[in-house]
C-alpha cells in the first residue's frame, strides 16, 4: 500500500485573466513535514485552500488517502486540519472547552445532548480529558481554564493547533501560523512542530505509522528549513518558455529538496543551513534568475523522511 497521503496532480488555478498556479504536481508522504515557500503573490495560500477544499482548483485534481482509501478533494473534510495566522477561538469558551468543541460536533448531535444527558455527560468528560492532554502537549497545562482574552497571541495559537490535532487529521495544514508572533514565541511554536516530527520518528522505530503529516506555508526561509524535513518552493519566476508557453501561465514548483532535521532541543543554528537558504533565495525568490523548473526539483514526487540527528546537515 502506498504511503503517499496527499497528491496534487496537474493543478492550475486562475482568477479571470490573473494566472496564479500552473501545472502544480506534489506528492506528500505520511509523516513528512513539508514547508511551502515562495514570493508574495505566487499562490501559496491558493494552493493550501485548494488542499483544504474551500477553493477547488479550476484544472487538475487533489486526492487524500486516509486509512487506505483515496478520495478526491472537493470540499473541507475531517482528514485535513487547518490553522490560520489569525486563529479563530470562541472567546466565551475556555482553552479546554475550545479544544474539545470539535470532538463534540463530530461525535454528537443536538438531540443526543438534549435527550441522552447521562451518556452525554460521560462523553463530555472524556472529551475534556482528551483536550487537557492535548493542551499539556502544547505546554498549556496551567492554562486549561483560561479564556482567549486572558491568553497571549502565542498561547491562543497553541490552542488553535491543539484544536486541529485533537481531531487526528491525516494532514495538518498551517497557513503562516506564526507570522504575527514575536521572535521568542515563534521559536517556542517552531519547537512544538519539531516535537511532532520526533513523535513520527518514535512511531517509525516502533513499527507504527507516523501520526503527523504537516504542510506549513511560511514566508520565513529559516523557519521553513528549521521545522521541516522537506522544502518546496513555489514561484512565478521560472523559464516558462521551456514549457512551450508564450507568457507566464502562473507559479509552479521550482524547488523541492530535503532539509536538515533537528530535534526539539537543538540550537537554532542558522549558519548550519546557510547554503540551502541561499539556494532557495536564488532559485525561488530571484526574479532575475528564471531557471528551468526542473533544475532544483530533487525530490519531485519521491520525497522520503529522514531520521533525526543532532544538527544534521544536507
Amino acid at each position: 500500500m502506498t504511503d503517499t497521503i496527499l497528491k496534487v496532480k496537474n493543478v492550475s488555478h486562475w482568477f479571470d485573466s490573473n494566472r496564479v498556479l500552473h501545472n502544480v504536481n506534489l506528492d506528500i508522504k505520511r509523516g513528512q513535514v513539508v514547508a511551502l515557500v515562495g514570493p508574495s503573490g505566487c499562490g501559496k495560500s491558493t494552493l493550501l485552500r485548494a488542499i483544504v477544499g474551500t477553493h477547488p482548483p479550476l484544472r487538475g485534481e487533489i486526492t487524500m488517502r486516509d486509512r487506505g482509501e483515496a478520495r478526491l478533494v472537493t470540499s473541507p473534510g475531517r482528514d485535513r486540519g487547518i490553522v490560520y495566522q489569525r486563529y479563530s477561538l470562541f472567546p466565551h469558551l475556555t482553552a479546554r472547552e475550545n479544544v474539545a468543541f470539535g470532538l463534540m460536533l463530530d461525535e454528537t448531535g443536538i438531540p443526543f445532548r438534549l435527550f441522552c444527558r447521562k451518556a452525554w455527560k460521560k462523553l463530555r468528560k472524556n472529551h475534556l480529558e482528551q483536550a487537557a492532554e492535548m493542551l499539556e502537549k502544547m505546554k498549556l497545562g496551567a492554562s486549561l481554564n483560561k479564556y482567549p482574552p486572558e491568553m497571549s497571541g502565542g498561547m491562543c495559537q497553541r490552542v488553535a493547533i491543539a484544536q486541529a490535532l485533537i481531531m487526528k487529521p491525516a494532514a495538518l495544514l498551517l497557513d503562516e501560523p506564526f507570522g504575527a508572533l514575536d521572535e521568542a514565541t515563534r521559536e517556542e511554536l517552531q519547537r512544538i512542530l519539531l516535537t511532532l516530527y520526533a513523535e513520527n520518528q518514535t512511531a517509525r522505530e516502533e513499527g507504527r505509522d507516523p501520526p503527523h503529516t504537516v504542510v506549513i506555508v511560511t514566508h520565513e526561509i529559516n523557519e521553513a528549513i528549521f521545522v521541516s524535513d522537506r522544502v518546496v518552493g513555489l514561484s512565478q519566476y521560472w523559464d516558462w518558455r521551456e514549457a512551450g508557453e508564450t507568457s507566464c501561465p502562473g507559479a509552479t514548483i521550482v524547488y523541492d529538496k530535503k532539509a536538515p532535521v533537528f530535534s526539539p532541543d537543538d540550537e537554532r543554528d542558522f549558519l548550519s543551513f546557510r547554503d540551502q537558504k541561499d539556494e532557495i533565495l536564488h532559485a525561488v525568490f530571484d526574479p532575475e534568475f528564471c531557471q528551468s523548473y526542473r533544475e532544483y526539483v530533487a525530490l519531485a514526487r519521491t520525497g522520503s523522511a529522514r531520521k533525526i540527528s543532532n544538527r544534521s546537515k544536507r
